[in-house]
């Protein structure tokens, strides 16, 4: 079986950093964070402007992908702050259409394992997610799957209480696929009831593929592994938030 590093060379992937790439471990002196990560992958961030190989962005056809770092310095002044807030202003709708963004730690989450971890990375970008009208934002880090509605939950200020997660056709979908396979077993413990930001979860080993049409239209599929043949068992049509903002009608099987 061919290892990432050797398929980076067959096939274009994109890398993205995650806990388990922290790699800190001081007991035996491995003392600089990603430190395999880095030497192992190589990525384009100096194209992109960036300053360090966890943010970066890349063009690919009609797609611009933002990719982000939930375990590097993200507050505000920081390189990473600083790097997005420039780089978001720079998509040109005309000429990549669909936006879409990774991040490894989700921001919607319905599932006890890693819950709110992504919370405070969400209150710092989700705005600007909003505003630039991000179409879809994949993230991993719970071994399950799970799809959102489109929400947001920006209209906090400390004082007027609302804190609550709203349908919101300028927000991104949030998808979780953090269920490829690995040997801590499936997250299979979730919160209950299902919240209403939550469109579909399941504790199923799995894949998606997102499959852009044209500037409009994207089709999204989820697959379970087991299943043994290709069959959908979460799918929607995705509407370009930029060139086709209207309600979208998700099915799921």
């Amino acid at each position: 079986m061919l290892g990432t590093s050797h398929m980076q060379m067959i096939i274009q992937i994109m890398i993205m950093s995650g806990n388990h790439e922290i790699d800190f471990a001081p007991e035996i002196g491995e003392t600089e964070p990603f430190k395999p990560f880095t030497h192992r992958y190589h990525v384009p961030y100096r194209a992109s402007n960036s300053t360090a190989p966890f943010w970066y962005s890349i063009k690919r056809a009609s797609a611009y992908i933002i990719v982000l770092s939930s375990y590097s310095a993200y507050g505000k002044y920081t390189p990473q702050y600083q790097w997005l807030e420039e780089e978001l202003t720079k998509v040109n709708r005309t000429e990549t259409p669909w936006l879409i963004v990774l991040v490894h730690s989700p921001w919607y989450n319905s599932y006890n394992y890693h819950y709110m971890e992504g919370e405070t990375m969400r209150v710092m970008y989700e705005s600007w997610f909003v505003q630039y009208k991000v179409d879809v934002v994949f993230a991993g880090h719970v071994h399950a799957y799970e799809r959102s509605q489109r929400v947001s939950n920006i209209a906090y200020n400390i004082t007027n209480g609302l804190c609550t997660p709203v349908k919101d056709q300028s927000a991104p979908v949030y998808i979780t696929v953090g269920d490829g396979g690995n040997i801590e077993g499936l997250a299979n413990n979730m919160t209950e009831p299902q919240p209403a930001y939550s469109a579909y979860r399941e504790a199923s080993f799995g894949h998606a593929m997102f499959s852009i049409k044209n500037r409009t239209h994207a089709y999204y599929s989820w697959h379970r592994n087991h299943d043994g043949y290709a069959v959908d068992a979460d799918s929607m049509w995705f509407f370009n938030r930029f060139w086709h903002p209207i309600n979208e009608s998700p099915s799921s099987q």
